[in-house]
């Protein structure tokens, strides 16, 4: 799954525990009718992909929906849910294209007439 919009906070990194767990949180507002705040977690060593983006960037982030029980003391289970990112890159704005820009008129070759003595091979 994808999601896109603008970079709204970027977390440091957490460590956790004697494993050295990390995790660094990244919150994406949606570019939406009715946009959406989204904690996006990245983990070990995807916490890296976000040295490079910046508040108020515009981002496609691939994510993927994880969920988990947990059963307190008393018993009664517990559900977590939480949106892992494996992937960030800067989104293209809108209207651009991937087509190059053409090269100017004045750089291309004037185009040679045709010789009389060629044949014909078109059917019209």
């Amino acid at each position: 799954m994808e999601i896109t919009g603008k970079i709204k906070l970027i977390n440091e990194t957490q460590t956790f525990g004697a494993s050295g767990f990390r995790k660094r949180e990244l919150v994406v507002t949606t570019n939406e009718q009715y946009p959406q705040m989204l904690l996006v977690e990245f983990v070990q060593d995807k916490c890296d992909l976000l040295n490079s983006y910046q508040v108020g960037q515009d981002v496609k982030v691939s994510i993927n929906l994880r969920g988990r029980e947990w059963i307190n003391p008393e018993g009664v289970a517990k559900y977590f849910n939480a949106i892992q990112g494996w992937r960030i890159e800067a989104a293209q704005a809108e209207g651009s294209s991937e087509i190059p820009p053409m090269a100017p008129l004045d750089n291309l070759e004037t185009i040679s007439e045709t010789d009389d003595n060629e044949p014909d091979d078109l059917p019209f």
